[in-house]
């Protein structure tokens, strides 16, 4: 396995011219248009960093390059399934779906985002900003949208006219569809800058007061500092020569406004990203161009490992996350203990009675199989039910079931990854979306057809082709050209071009967004923490059966970073924080840019609230161990001492991770759980192999 790669800003551009879970996140790496992405350093210095927006991917290359996407891309059957205008985006730049900052290109109206610690709008002539106010109650926590400082640049319209790792700029034009100036936000940065195309005039409608260098104003208890170069403020005023950039920030309610002025006087024009696999850790670097130091805040998952040197004694912001640290440099650098990919349970432990009793209900539950749905989230599902009781009967030496159920898969998968299938049939198939840039399901399921949860459906394909094809390289390679495309879909990081990087995953937030339009005010979402690691899991599963040693790396560097993230925001957030305080619940179940809440998009109840991070308790989820307490609470508060119910099996698997005590009630009340209440995605087999096998506590 390659243990390192870079991505680095390309492919500039100018500018011009009811879902069950609706994420995304890490965007195609674009530098930004007018802006120079600058340097950080030297790689021989600092091997484990983005040192240079010049800086080159590590030996094994980029993953899914042109050269290998685009024969793959034009053997498909082509057909945008649904139109997804992109209202406000710049020519030649890729649709940005499943991003944190999605809501400004799609939509006939911009929404709001949230680039913690602020939020950011679009406005008629210009944009708005502010830090969010937070608030919790028992079933929410809220950050929203907070326009303190509205800025009046005389635009007409607006677009995203580029973006990158973590930086999103966007033109204001006027009626000939002319830039006046360029405004850039970064995730983690209290900056907003302007940039003025044209000499012109802005208007904040605030009485900004000058402080030596910089200017100040107070809105409400808050306060925002201004600093301007080639230009100059007058009250509520500012006048910037061509070239002339104004910078706008919010102060800290124990920071200093002079120290953030100094920061503020070299914008941020870019970013890059560097991730590392290192032994039992895996590591982050985000890179924020600019001519000296920029300041950036951290949010908690980040403060748990920051890289050496990182001061951040700038102050701190308030953020429905949690208390996010300010710091000063221009490289945020994080971990996280590496999860390792797996697709099988480790059946060498347990007793010649569990091994009949296994064997037997292995058998009975192949001989069962139904029929195979045709959309992509319930028919990959489908395909990684029968995938594990492969693996199962497999194992325990089962050879008639075992090729039975091989076969049943195997044609499946062969239906499903045939090049040319959409052509000659309306289902089980795959087209290339010439619009939207991404491989669609031609029958949609949650939004599919709008890009969301493409992480969530694909994964499940992945794990089954990588488990079925872990012994079959004939295999792999009949499934690879369409296989492939999916995992391009979701994890492209070649600038290809025909799949923007890293779709379904956010490097700055440690997880996937799922909406892909993300048509909300409160931002972008992701409900099913679990299904994102299981889609990483996936996809690393089928690389190493595909021999795919770069794909492998940045599928474990996903993996371990989203398992650490769901750990900490979904369903083991650090209950000493003082943004839980007044929250009711053990686990939060849907986050947000602006906001978290206990609460799903398909049902109230506390089963399937827990049950939706849980889902499908594959082999790889002993991640959610490590807090016994904590899991007796979750399953306490998710199953009220009742699982004959909707998700009971998966609560039941979870229980078990908490105590030897508890994985034997567990098994007993497993022996006795009425098939009504076992998941599509589940077996009994399964259900049985896990709690028989899987370490307790």
């Amino acid at each position: 396995m390659s243990p390192v790669f870079r991505l680095s800003p390309s492919n500039r551009s100018t500018g011009g011219g009811p879902a069950r879970s609706i994420v995304t996140a890490l965007t195609l790496l674009v530098a930004l248009a007018g802006c120079n992405p600058g340097t950080t350093g030297s790689e021989s210095s600092k091997p484990e960093s983005a040192t240079s927006s010049q800086a080159q991917p590590a030996a094994g290359g980029e993953v899914f390059t042109a050269a290998e996407i685009d024969p793959l891309v034009a053997a498909v059957a082509h057909k945008t399934v649904k139109k997804l205008p992109t209202t406000r985006l710049a020519d030649g730049l890729l649709p940005p779906t499943n991003r944190w900052f999605s809501g400004l290109v799609f939509g006939d109206q911009p929404q709001p985002v949230f680039p913690l610690p602020l939020s950011f709008g679009l406005t008629g002539t210009g944009f708005a900003f502010g830090q969010p106010t937070i608030t919790t109650t028992a079933k929410n926590i809220a950050g929203g949208y907070k326009p303190d400082v509205t800025v009046d640049a005389g635009a007409v319209s607006s677009q995203v006219s580029g973006y990158d790792a973590t930086t999103v700029t966007v033109a204001g034009l006027d009626a000939a569809g002319q830039a006046l100036g360029h405004t850039t936000i970064a995730e983690g940065s209290p900056f907003v800058s302007y940039t003025a195309a044209k000499a012109g005039q802005l208007s904040t409608k605030l009485p900004f007061a000058q402080t030596g260098d910089f200017w100040t104003v107070k809105v409400g208890e808050l306060s925002y500092g201004l600093v301007v170069r080639d230009g100059s403020v007058s009250g509520s005023t500012v006048k910037l020569d061509e070239g002339g950039v104004a910078t706008w920030f919010a102060v800290p309610a124990d920071g200093a406004a002079d120290r953030l002025a100094a920061l503020a006087a070299d914008p941020v024009t870019g970013s890059s990203l560097a991730y590392r696999v290192n032994g039992d850790t895996v590591t982050t670097t985000l890179s924020y161009a600019t001519k000296g130091k920029t300041a950036f805040a951290t949010l908690p998952h980040q403060q748990r490992a920051l890289g050496a040197g990182i001061t951040c004694d700038l102050g701190t912001y308030p953020s429905s996350y949690g208390t996010m640290k300010l710091c000063a440099g221009s490289e945020l650098t994080y971990s996280a203990p590496v999860t390792e990919a797996t697709g099988a349970l480790d059946l060498s432990k347990i007793s010649s009675d569990q091994t009949d009793q296994l064997s037997a209900s292995v058998t009975k539950d192949i001989a069962a199989l139904p029929a195979f749905p045709a959309d992509t989230y319930f028919g990959g599902k489908a395909l990684y039910r029968a995938a594990m009781l492969y693996q199962l009967a497999d194992q325990l030496g089962l050879a008639e079931p075992a090729a039975a159920v091989k076969a049943k898969i195997v044609t499946q998968l062969k239906m499903w990854t045939e090049p040319q299938g959409c052509a000659k049939r309306a289902a089980f198939c795959f087209v290339y979306d010439d619009q939207a840039k991404g491989l669609v399901g031609l029958t949609p399921s949650f939004g599919s057809e709008e890009f969301n949860d493409h992480h969530f459906h694909y994964g499940y394909f992945m794990y089954a082709a990588g488990v079925v094809g872990a012994k079959d390289p004939e295999l792999v390679t009949q499934l690879a050209p369409v296989m492939n495309l999916l995992a391009a879909d979701i994890a492209s990081s070649g600038d290809n071009g025909a799949f923007p990087d890293l779709r379904d995953f956010d490097a700055y937030a440690g997880h996937g967004w799922a909406s892909g339009t993300s048509p909300f005010a409160d931002g972008n979402n992701q409900e099913s923490s679990s299904e994102a690691v299981n889609a990483w899991n996936g996809l690393a599963l089928w690389a190493k059966a595909s021999g795919d040693s770069g794909l492998q790396t940045e599928a474990t560097w996903m993996l371990s970073t989203e398992a650490r993230s769901a750990l900490d925001y979904w369903t083991n957030f650090d209950t000493t924080q003082s943004v839980y305080t007044g929250y009711d619940h053990k686990i939060v179940s849907l986050n947000w840019g602006g906001k978290r809440d206990y609460a799903t998009w398909f049902s109230p109840e506390p089963a399937a609230i827990l049950g939706i991070q849980l889902i499908p308790m594959s082999p790889v989820s002993t991640y959610l161990a490590g807090d016994a307490a904590r899991i007796d609470a979750n399953v306490a508060e998710g199953s009220h001492g009742k699982f004959d119910q909707k998700f009971g099996d998966y609560l039941l698997m979870y229980s078990a991770l908490a105590g030897h005590d508890q994985r034997a009630t567990a098994l007993a009340a497993a022996d006795k759980l009425d098939d009504k209440w076992i998941d599509d995605g589940n077996s009994r087999s399964y259900m049985l192999a896990w709690l028989m096998s899987t370490p307790a506590g």
